[in-house]
């Protein structure tokens, strides 16, 4: 068996098209645009390379954005103040305040400022819990977009996925931890593992989706995967090859995992490109919900 390539670059775009597509029509129906805002702080070359993308998608999409970088010796009070303003300005629908902060500023005190109605990042404590409370249907809130993204992929990929023994190895408050919770809406047996779990490779083998969100380089050995599995690698490292050039691996030794599973999301081209096309989403359904709209089914 050789695994086939669940195309998550491919689904992005579509997934993109579809936003941009509803976004259209918000504006002809109900002259709405739905609005994001990105807070970017300091200049971490990896943040803004990110930023420069999502930037770039919103005005692709037809959304507003406004984008506001701050210096990195920026106080606190600042950046929560900024935040402050966002909450109420109406033509603001999402706010992303992009993450590692410098480390002056608390993370948890900024994300915990934003209404968790504009919250599409689905970070905040109300959000979380909402997802834990919720036990199935349409998502009326925002959840994390890259365990959304995932959970896309594999419902285009599978289909239904209730019944299935699915095993998310990372327990991260961005991927892992609401990756589990999504599949337990789905109906999925969940286990949540991590680098400290016993027998990592028997918890894994057992598998029949598994989500690899360690962020550890080719932690998750080939030999690890169930003949027929579904594996969506979330991580990402860049290594140097021995001729110097650079190239990037997730958590999972693909080539390996390729022969016993039954579809593998590739590094890159997989996951990736879903976190900023959920983005969209999420803002899409915030704008949607703020005019009293359930959410576009897409």
């Amino acid at each position: 068996m050789t695994a086939s390539i669940i195309d998550g670059k491919a689904y992005a775009a579509g997934l993109r098209e579809r936003v941009a597509r509803e976004v259209a029509t918000l504006k002809a129906e109900k002259g709405l645009t739905p609005g994001l805002a990105v807070v970017l702080v300091g200049d971490d070359p990896a943040s803004q390379v990110y930023v420069r993308s999502k930037t770039r998608q919103v005005t692709e999409a037809g959304m507003a954005g406004f984008d506001h970088k701050l210096p990195g010796d920026v106080p606190e009070a600042d950046v929560l103040a900024l935040v402050a303003r966002l909450n109420a300005d109406p033509a603001v629908h999402g706010i992303l305040v992009q993450l590692p902060l410098p480390s002056h500023i608390a993370s948890s005190r900024v994300i915990a400022a934003i209404d968790p109605a504009k919250d599409v990042d689905g970070l905040s404590a109300t959000n979380a819990g909402r997802l834990v409370q919720s036990t199935g249907g349409a998502l009326d809130f925002s959840v994390a977009c890259t365990p959304l993204g995932c959970l896309m992929l594999l419902k285009d990929s599978l289909g239904a996925l209730a019944g299935a023994d699915a095993v998310v190895v990372g327990r991260s408050v961005l991927v892992g931890k609401p990756m589990a919770q999504l599949l337990v809406r789905e109906d999925c047996t969940v286990t949540v593992a991590h680098s400290r779990s016993r027998d990592l490779p028997a918890l894994c083998r057992r598998a029949d989706i598994l989500v690899a969100a360690a962020g550890r380089a080719e932690m998750i050995k080939g030999d690890w995967i169930k003949p027929g599995a579904t594996v969506i690698d979330v991580g990402i490292t860049r290594i140097t090859k021995p001729d110097g050039k650079q190239r990037l691996i997730g958590d999972v030794e693909f080539e390996a995992a390729r022969m016993s599973a039954r579809a593998i999301t590739p590094v890159p081209g997989g996951v990736g490109p879903m976190t900023i096309a959920c983005l969209l989403h999420n803002t899409l359904q915030a704008a949607r919900r703020s005019v009293g709209l359930g959410p576009a089914a897409i």
